[in-house]
């Protein structure tokens, strides 16, 4: 038997053997970007600016995305299917003043196009009258993820306050997220967060699930999307797949890509600032008729109060009280509150609203003196002493 005698016969030797046992279906791919020659495209899908654009503002639409050759999945006339590690950054972009819909899905497909599948709720992927395989849903989580200092376990039993600590996401504003796929021993974990953040060590998902049994030997990978009555763009940004290095996902590049949210329309547009500016402009309007019709009504009754007034009150004293507030004050001309008579009539003592004292005379319109009086009483109103008292209003009774 021959024996090496050299370290470079024992090198020559095991390199065929490394080389051997390199599993020969191993496929590895990074797309930070697309271009024509990166994925098969069907349906609505587009490539612009170097972004896989699967649907737009189109309604009831399906667009697809494929990976141009079949890769190897299962063993040839064998269970065992490949282990795979898959990760995409993806966007749900809003249309404006429409709403979003429905979603989109990473798949393997046995075939290319988008024969026998329906659009809307079901994606591009299912049939409206036919099952796609065997395959039933037996977990779901929400959109979001775990922070790594949440406390739960990871097999998905969480407490209440490990609840809290989930960050849910909005996947439909138009924000930028990564998604990691791996499947290996019939195990799947799912695992998602924004677009730039590093992967969370704890997955959204992760259950048992045998693919055996509707894998292929080789199949087709990509994204499907669609719209129905409910629309907007499913992009795919990068993406990366492998089954055999469960890292390459790394490669992707995370930060600096556009962002699809809808920019925030000026304040002036907002509905609170409109609500606010009609409520505004119908308070002021109303105020305004309110504040006119107030001058108009006093303008008016200046206007009467003028009518009624005769000559000799513009000439003398045009001051007036009401009757009834000086009825009041002398408690309604007591024959206890005279302090006086004089030739044109009794003097009443009375107290104004207030507290203030006042003598009031009062004459008849048979009286001829009145306008004697009325121009004597105008005279001491102009006067100024100390030993005098201010004469106040003048009062009229028809």
């Amino acid at each position: 038997m021959k024996k090496f005698n050299n370290k470079l016969d024992l090198v020559l030797l095991l390199l065929p053997i490394i080389l051997f046992l390199q599993p020969i279906s191993a496929i590895d791919f990074v797309f930070n970007g697309f271009n024509s020659s990166s994925v098969s495209l069907y349906g609505s899908a587009i490539i612009e600016s170097r972004i896989l654009t699967l649907t737009n503002q189109t309604s009831f639409a399906i667009g697809r995305a494929l990976y141009p050759k079949k890769i190897p999945t299962k063993d040839p006339n064998s269970s065992y299917v490949h282990p795979f590690s898959t990760s995409f950054i993806f966007a749900m972009a809003p249309y404006k003043n429409v709403l979003p819909g429905h979603g989109l899905v990473f798949l393997f497909v046995p075939f290319t196009g988008i024969q026998g599948s329906s659009s809307a709720q079901n994606l591009g992927f299912l049939n409206l009258t036919n099952d796609v395989n065997s395959l039933t849903s037996i977990a779901a989580e929400d959109a979001g993820y775990w922070p790594d200092n949440s406390r739960g376990s990871s097999n998905g039993n969480s407490s209440d306050e490990d609840r809290n600590s989930f960050k849910g996401q909005d996947l439909k504003n138009g924000k930028n997220y990564q998604v990691w796929i791996d499947y290996e021993d019939s195990m799947i974990n799912v695992t998602m967060a924004p677009a730039g953040m590093k992967r969370p060590s704890r997955p959204l998902l992760n259950v048992s699930l045998n693919l055996s049994d509707v894998f292929e030997d080789e199949m087709h990978v990509g994204f499907t999307s669609s719209t129905g009555e409910l629309v907007q763009g499913h992009k795919i940004l990068a993406w990366s797949f492998s089954n055999s290095n469960f890292s390459l996902s790394e490669s992707l590049i995370t930060t600096g890509l556009p962002s699809f949210v809808l920019p925030k329309d000026p304040f002036y547009r907002s509905t609170v600032f409109i609500a606010g500016a009609t409520a505004g402009g119908v308070l002021l309007v109303v105020s305004g008729a309110a504040i006119i019709w107030f001058l108009i009504k006093r303008r008016q009754r200046k206007a009467r109060e003028i009518e009624e007034m005769e000559d000799w009150e513009l000439e003398y004293w045009p001051h007036r009280i009401r009757y009834q507030e000086i009825e009041a004050a002398t408690r309604g001309f007591s024959e206890e509150n005279v302090i006086g008579i004089g030739g044109n009539g009794k003097v009443y003592k009375g107290v104004l609203p207030g507290g203030t004292e006042v003598a009031v005379k009062r004459i008849s319109h048979e009286n001829d003196g009145t306008r004697e009086f009325l121009a004597e009483i105008s005279s001491l109103g102009r006067l100024k002493h100390r030993s005098f008292g201010g004469v106040e209003r003048l009062v009229q009774e028809r």
